[in-house]
């Protein structure tokens, strides 16, 4: 990078934890101009431009960096946080799941910040879905509705054609053909309501998901020599501090860590029946 360069985002650095932004994301973008090639000057604008709501430039000044550096975790982590708010939940998640692979692979200490962005973003993306998916319902429940009312006013039409050929009284009959459908259109609701109450029910959070040490719901669980499973950035963050085991006080090392797989897959269905989980 060079001297000026290097001067200038210093100053902007300064601005920027005094909270003036604006002075920040001028001072990196004059930066930019000195050293185009420095992909940290494009996510400490991104930064500032977060801090502005300008989620269209963060996004722009990511994509810069990442054709410098493509495997830049701050891009990724960023580019999650723009989407998010931008309601691109696909690509906020998946923008997320790299930033917190990155973490992973370098032992970024930013990791339990990418777990929880992780589930922030997969949370958001799951009541999205959910609003989507009760919108359909309600169409579909008055979708049926209306096409029960077509039938019962053709059942109708028919009787009265039929009275009138034969020169008869319609009222008895008719009464019947609307207390017959009346009891399938109620059943019809019953139906819809019932299906509403169990999809609205929310289930208690298996002990199995809950990581001991954060007590949040596993993302990303691995398994220690003993046996015992933990979210991966919590473990990560406990043996930085102390190389022992939180629960035998034993000596355990970051290397002796394993994926446990099949407690991950198990975390991801129960997510994907209970998207409110991550909230837990």
């Amino acid at each position: 990078m060079s001297s000026k360069a290097v001067l200038l985002k210093e100053d902007g650095n300064r601005h920027f934890h005094s909270g003036d932004y604006v002075s920040a994301e001028a001072l990196y973008s004059k930066a930019i101009i000195a050293d185009p090639t420095n992909p940290s000057l494009y996510t400490n604008r991104a930064m500032a431009r977060l801090k502005m709501n300008l989620w269209e430039s963060a996004i722009a000044d990511c994509n810069e960096c990442l054709k410098l550096s493509p495997d830049n975790m701050k891009a990724h982590y960023y580019l999650a946080q723009a989407h998010l708010e931008l309601h691109d939940y696909y690509d906020a998640v998946e923008y997320a799941l790299r930033a917190y692979d990155l973490c992973v692979k370098t032992a970024d200490k930013s990791l339990s910040a990418a777990t929880a962005l992780v589930l922030r973003c997969k949370k958001e993306r799951w009541e999205h879905q959910d609003k989507q998916r009760r919108r359909e319902t309600r169409d579909l429940e008055d979708e049926v509705l209306a096409m029960m009312e077509r039938e019962r006013d053709a059942a109708l039409r028919g009787e009265e054609e039929e009275d009138v050929n034969a020169l008869g009284d319609a009222g008895g009959a008719r009464t019947e053909i609307e207390q017959e459908w009346e009891r399938k259109m109620e059943r019809m609701r019953t139906v819809f309501d019932k299906a509403r109450a169990a999809e609205e029910k929310r289930r208690k959070v298996p002990d199995w998901a809950i990581d001991d040490i954060s007590f949040g719901f596993m993302h990303d669980p691995v398994i220690t020599k003993t046996g015992k499973s933990y979210e991966r950035s919590s473990i990560m963050e406990h043996l930085r501090r102390s190389n022992t085991d939180p629960l035998t006080r034993e000596p355990l090392y970051i290397s002796e860590l394993r994926p446990n797989l099949d407690l991950k897959q198990a975390c991801d269905e129960f997510l994907q029946e209970n998207g409110w989980a991550v909230d837990w």
